[in-house]
């Protein structure tokens, strides 16, 4: 059962471990400034088990007709994350290397530049993309919570000790507090 998270930590080489960290960075960073740093805690987790659970599902079936590569690294959970914001996003279109297109193909198009980095599973990261599409779409709303109770875990442990640490910018829960950090 274990393996159903930590799976998002496992690279098996220098080049998928620098696209891991990169995609970490962009994709996972603006999604923790758009919900804070608790619920972006709880929706990495989330977002790694509904991923691994729909391949365990999927792999099965996709196996009998190609060789699948097993489910490595954090790029599922960033497909999630990308799927989310794509699909709660207000605009309509965006440019994606110099040609204006709908926003929420921008995924897709992700998912196909991701198929050419070694050791990746397109398999997994189409399941997390599909995972985050379904949240964003509000199919998952059992995983949402109130921004009261956000507000509360931003002063328990381990979050409170996260806000206390120098150099790491934590993010808060209610939208009023994130708006107020950002401006200051």
């Amino acid at each position: 059962v274990h393996r159903l998270v930590t799976y998002i930590f496992v690279y098996e080489d220098l080049i998928s471990l620098t696209c891991g960290v990169i995609i970490i960075w962009y994709f996972a960073g603006s999604f923790e400034k758009n919900v804070g740093t608790v619920k972006h805690c709880f929706l990495t987790i989330a977002f790694a088990v509904l991923s691994a659970l729909l391949y365990l599902l999927l792999e099965t079936v996709v196996s009998r007709v190609s060789e699948v590569e097993d489910a490595k690294g954090f790029m599922p959970v960033a497909f999630a994350m990308l799927g989310v914001s794509t699909t709660r996003s207000r605009m309509k279109r965006t440019l994606f290397f110099g040609v204006r297109v709908p926003v929420v193909l921008i995924p897709w198009f992700m998912l196909c530049i991701a198929w050419f980095i070694p050791r990746s599973s397109l398999l997994s990261n189409l399941c997390g993309l599909l995972a985050g599409e379904a949240y964003g779409l509000g199919y998952c709303f059992c995983l949402d919570f109130p921004e009261s109770v956000g507000s509360k875990l931003d002063r328990v442990f381990p979050f409170s000790l996260l806000k206390r640490i120098p150099g790491l910018k934590y993010i808060p829960g209610s939208l009023a507090e994130r708006r107020a950090f950002e401006s200051s």
